[in-house]
């Protein structure tokens, strides 16, 4: 169960968040200003521009499917400045989830999750990713939508939403 409601929709949401970012850059080139801007742009005063919201809804998702599994994430050293190396690290981390399977979660439910601001405190897999990976990858993904959709971008809840697999 794990698998299906992990991997997936990182990987969607993170190809939606691509297209977000697509609209960004054409806007930024019709209205004749550096995509830089939005990427340092914020909702508050106290709250990480665009490009931390993008950093953090990647960390996210890739080291909530390495702690399931039991594997290393790539790492990324957060220095991105420009569309084509943020662009580069979403890319990276869908290329990183695409390489799981259902089977790389068998356990996963019961496994004891930790970060180190837990202060060796844990949550069992199951309520780490309903309790906190899945809210917190969704918070920022929005936060970055609410950035681009603020500062003018034409985007809109289709594009946040992506393709849905309608039935006939």
């Amino acid at each position: 169960m794990l698998y299906e409601i992990t991997v997936p929709q990182f990987t969607k949401m993170l190809r939606n968040l691509l297209v977000l970012l697509d609209k960004g850059t054409k806007q930024a080139e019709a209205k004749k200003f550096e995509f830089d801007v939005l990427l340092n742009s914020r909702l508050a005063p106290d709250q990480f521009n665009l490009t931390r919201q993008i950093q953090i809804a990647c960390d996210t998702a890739k080291l909530c499917c390495a702690r399931l599994t039991n594997s290393e994430a790539p790492s990324h050293p957060d220095t991105e400045k420009t569309y084509s190396e943020i662009k580069a690290r979403v890319d990276s981390v869908i290329s990183y989830l695409e390489h799981f399977s259902a089977k790389d979660f068998a356990g996963s439910e019961d496994r004891h999750i930790s970060q180190p601001r837990w202060e060796g405190k844990y949550l069992l897999g199951k309520e780490f990713v309903l309790q906190h990976a899945l809210p917190n990858f969704y918070f920022h993904i929005a936060t970055a939508y609410s950035i681009l959709r603020h500062n003018g971008v034409d985007v809109g809840k289709k594009d946040y939403l992506g393709e849905l697999p309608f039935k006939k």
